[in-house]
């Protein structure tokens, strides 16, 4: 599943009570998981879906379910939630194994912690003897955006609101939708029948077998579709809809059809020609043929997470898979080609072989993630996204993990609502980083062959972490890419088994040639007492120096290990350059560590950087030198003199990645420091810098397609959006012009003048600078749109304002369901507001006042309301307002539930923003008036 993450929502999981008309009561058997005493050999599933009226749309159905006793068991326990199930109509039956008897369910319970449904068995299921389960069952398509559930989309030729159904079943919904062994571990083949009125169309996982007419109802078919290939249960999917489609099917290639609704069919050009492109490197890189006849991919108007990888029907939100020429940006066309690539890579990684269970999840989310960037960067070299993807990575990890309340990548799972927690950042992009780190010591050979090896040997069954260690140390060995002695278990689990990550620190014996390093947990907290900051990793070293300057090879050239205790041994590099040459530890950043060289260390890079031929230091490294300078000055492990002084070589720089990686530092100073007196300084200090690449990229003109390479495209989206918050050059008239030129335009949704890759800027900046009508004018372009990407753009834009009272009634639309911003886009809405200077303040006070109405509206998906917190941990910056956001979290435990992470989280990053501004702020102020 994709979660947006700078981008991203995820799922989180309330646990109502079963509403069956089995008797609730609590049953001795309370543990979290399924006993293992019966497996499903298969299902037979029957749905009916109503989708006429859409005062009452609802579906009923039945399940066959064949199971093999294990063990001798005197009952069938599996998951049922919020099913209306008719005991009357269960029977179960022998079918096969020693002496047939006749069978039947004695009475039921249920366990509403953990959805469990118990039927007792009239006679004891016998080990070796296999029985045929069946249960009818019936609810409504809920509005919940989990299990099975409606969505709805405008027809605006009919004017008519059209329902559709979906499903969405990750981690442990396929138990609202029919009773079922709701674990990864139980794979089984799956028989589905849809039934519906013929005037819409059905798809699921498989092709279509045959469609007949249904025995009573008329003008209703069942379609029956192929039986499947066996699968975990969050994996079936199905969707009856009036959707539209485009097929793509490449040569040899499973049939591939992309779905839209009909309106927005035109927007799925894109996604229809990547998808199978992707698909083939895919079978390629993989060495296995993609398993089914046919895949399918889908854009749902209402959907919680990014994407779903559903084996052969993949659903995503239309922002994931849709993309207009004509309103979509650079970045949005990247973020559909990554999306749609990581859902593919799920084929293999999660659907052919699935983790055992959710503590492994990160084998499927960081394996999808880095294998989705050789993916894209494989199909469209030319973007360089390969670089920006792990950069991009690693800043958020360093960010993230630095925290005392993060978590390892594997972590231990026993409830049903932690699962939902782990769809995060760590087991994302840390995954992906980590992955990424391991393909680089070990190379192209060792890292496929042993991938290749591992999904050979698992297909179509369940593995866990070690099972993929031990595939890879095989490969490793046998290419001679790891010494005998070392095992990829040993080095891997000190990055998923414990939380955070290193800094190194290199300490120079200018005179004996040599370095000495030293390793320890880094944390952004400098109030944690240095014996709490253990931790041991197994560090691959890579470096070069200012004679080499070879960047290229990314290959250790010592390794940091750890003793058997897990304790950390120093290490010492010899035959090192003398006292006039720079090391650079970590090429290309290919580990997850931070770096803090001695002073005369830093002085010679600051040369070369500031002087020198800075651009043969590789610019993943620009951008990692910039990130380690301001975190340890941050943390008070350097002197921001000497962070200020590096930065200060940006003046020169011309690439996207030094310059994304001093941004997202500064913004985090810039929140905090604009709360003060001393903002102006910073002010000037930010014109100053931004002003050569401003100009060099001849400003906000539209050169965007005379620019050749891509990722220019993206540094001027990135410079403009800064230089019109900083009023660089003429940034904002630019802006207000082209914003006035389409007001004036007699069409305005047809034809926009602004150029797409800065309409965000343009509009915030209009909205921000503008009047009234300024503001209603783009809430009606909003409305009348069709393109999602462009929606978000509005959405975020709008909450740019500086009017006190138009972004106090813009929170109340934001969370009112007869308006026009879907529950699952609410978040931006807020999160615009929250991270407005103006807005903070009202969206803070409004999170606080309405946490309960806040909670109810997002229930069961959390997960979404999670999101709420970023902005509001970012810009506490007082002690006062710290403790108030702690005794507000302690009375408000009810209405965060499900948010536990989260509310840490933000806690930790308030207080340690109150630890900068008592510590730093003021000597970083005098280092900024010095440079200006």
């Amino acid at each position: 599943m994709k979660w947006f993450l700078l981008f991203v929502a995820a799922l989180g999981l309330g646990l109502a009570t079963a509403d069956s008309s089995a008797d609730s009561i609590e049953t001795t058997y309370n543990y979290y998981r399924l006993p293992t005493s019966l497996r499903p050999q298969k299902y037979h599933l029957r749905i009916l879906t109503l989708l006429e009226n859409p005062e009452d749309l609802r579906f009923s159905g039945s399940v066959k379910i064949l199971i093999e006793a294990l063990e001798n068991t005197k009952n069938v326990t599996l998951h049922s939630k919020n099913l209306t199930i008719d005991e009357s109509q269960i029977t179960l039956r022998q079918i096969g194994g020693e002496g047939k008897k006749e069978n039947c369910v004695s009475s039921t319970a249920v366990n509403p912690s953990h959805d469990f449904y118990i039927l007792n068995t009239c006679q004891e299921l016998l080990a070796g003897n296999t029985y045929e389960l069946y249960m009818p069952f019936a609810a409504d398509l809920n509005r919940q955006l989990e299990g099975y559930y409606r969505s709805s989309y405008k027809d605006p030729v009919a004017n008519l609101t059209k329902w559709i159904s979906v499903t969405q079943f990750e981690p442990a919904s396929a138990r609202l939708a029919f009773p079922c062994f709701d674990e990864p571990d139980f794979k089984a083949p799956f028989v589905v029948t849809l039934g519906y009125h013929k005037k819409y169309t059905a798809i699921s996982n498989m092709p279509e077998k045959e469609t007949k007419p249904h025995e009573t109802l008329a003008d209703y078919i069942w379609c029956e579709f192929q039986e499947s290939v066996p699968m975990s249960t969050y994996l079936v999917a199905y969707s009856v809809n009036d959707f539209s489609h485009k097929p793509s099917t490449l040569p040899n290639s499973a049939l591939f059809r992309t779905w839209a609704r009909p309106n927005a069919i035109d927007q799925c050009d894109y996604a229809a020609q990547f998808g199978p492109k992707v698909l083939q490197y895919y079978e390629q890189f993989f060495g296995i043929k993609f398993p089914l006849p046919k895949i399918d991919q889908i854009a749902v108007p209402d959907f919680s997470a990014g994407a779903m990888e559903n084996w052969g029907l993949v659903t995503y939100r239309e922002i994931a898979l849709l993309y207009s020429a004509a309103h979509s940006s650079l970045a949005d066309k990247q973020r559909v080609a990554s999306v749609v690539a990581h859902e593919l890579a799920h084929q293999w990684f999660g659907n052919l072989v699935t983790m055992k269970w959710w503590t492994d999840l990160w084998l499927n989310e960081g394996f999808a993630t880095y294998v989705a960037s050789l993916g894209v960067e494989n199909i469209n070299p030319e973007w360089r996204s390969m670089e920006q993807e792990s950069l991009s990575n690693l800043l958020t990890i360093f960010r993230r993990d630095a925290l005392e309340s993060s978590h390892p990548i594997s972590r231990p799972i026993q409830m049903v609502s932690e699962i939902s927690e782990s769809f995060d950042q760590i087991s994302y992009q840390k995954g992906s980083t980590v992955l990424r780190m391991m393909h680089l010591f070990l190379g192209e050979e060792s890292f496929r062959s042993g991938l290749q090896a591992y999904l050979q040997k698992f297909s179509y069954k369940n593995a866990e972490q070690d099972n993929l260690w031990e595939s890879l140390t095989q490969a490793a060995h046998k290419y001679r890419s790891l010494p005998k002695s070392y095992d990829i278990k040993s080095i891997m689990d000190s990055w998923t088994l414990q939380t955070g990550y290193p800094v190194i620190n290199v300490t120079r014996d200018y005179a004996a040639r040599t370095a000495k390093l030293n390793q320890e947990r880094y944390l952004l907290n400098t109030q944690v007492a240095r014996a709490y900051r253990g931790g041991c990793w197994w560090v691959p070293l890579s470096y070069t120096t200012q004679a080499v300057q070879d960047f290229n090879n990314t290959a250790p050239k010592a390794w940091m290990e750890c003793g058997k205790n897990g304790e950390s041994l120093p290490k010492t590099i010899q035959d090192l350059p003398g006292p006039d040459q720079w090391v650079i530890f970590n090429t290309q950043l290919s580990t997850l560590y931070k770096v803090n060289y001695d002073a005369q260390n830093w002085k010679l890079l600051i040369e070369t950087l500031t002087n020198g031929d800075f651009e043969r230091i590789h610019v993943i490294n620009r951008a990692q030198l910039i990130d380690d300078a301001l975190y340890l000055a941050w943390t008070g492990e350097q002197d921001y003199e000497i962070a200020m002084r590096l930065i200060e070589y940006l003046q020169r720089e011309r690439e996207y990645l030094p310059w994304k990686s001093a941004f997202e530092n500064l913004k985090r100073v810039g929140r905090i420091v604009r709360q003060t007196p001393d903002f102006e300084f910073f002010k000037r200090y930010m014109k100053k810098l931004i002003l050569p690449i401003y100009e060099h990229l001849n400003g906000i003109n539209d050169t965007f397609s005379a620019i050749p390479q891509q990722d220019q495209v993206l540094l001027k989206t990135m410079v403009v959006n800064w230089a019109c918050q900083y009023q660089v050059g003429d940034c904002v008239p630019q802006a207000l012009a082209y914003y006035r030129n389409w007001r004036a335009e007699a069409n305005p949704d047809e034809k926009n003048p602004v150029p797409i890759n800065v309409r965000s800027t343009v509009y915030c900046t209009s909205i921000k600078h503008g009047s009234d009508s300024d503001w209603e004018f783009l809430w009606t372009r909003y409305k009348k749109s069709n393109v999602a990407a462009e929606k978000r753009t509005i959405l975020t834009a709008l909450g740019c304002s500086r009017e006190v009272w138009l972004l106090q009634r813009y929170l109340e639309l934001t969370f009112d369901p007869k308006e026009a911003i879907r529950k699952q886009d609410s978040m931006w809405a807020f999160q615009a507001v929250a991270f407005n200077e103006v807005g903070f303040l009202l969206a803070k006070k409004y999170f606080m006042d309405n946490v309960d109405f806040i909670y109810k509206f997002y229930h069961p998906l959390t997960k979404d309301m999670s999101r709420l917190l970023s902005p509001l941990s970012e810009q506490v910056i007082t002690l006062s307002d710290f403790n108030e956001f702690k005794d507000f979290v302690n009375n408000s435990r009810q209405s965060l539930k499900g948010l536990e992470q989260a509310i840490q989280q933000t806690l930790e990053i308030m207080l340690t923003n109150v630890q900068w501004k008592e510590r730093n702020y003021h000597q970083m102020s005098r280092s900024i008036q010095q440079l200006l």
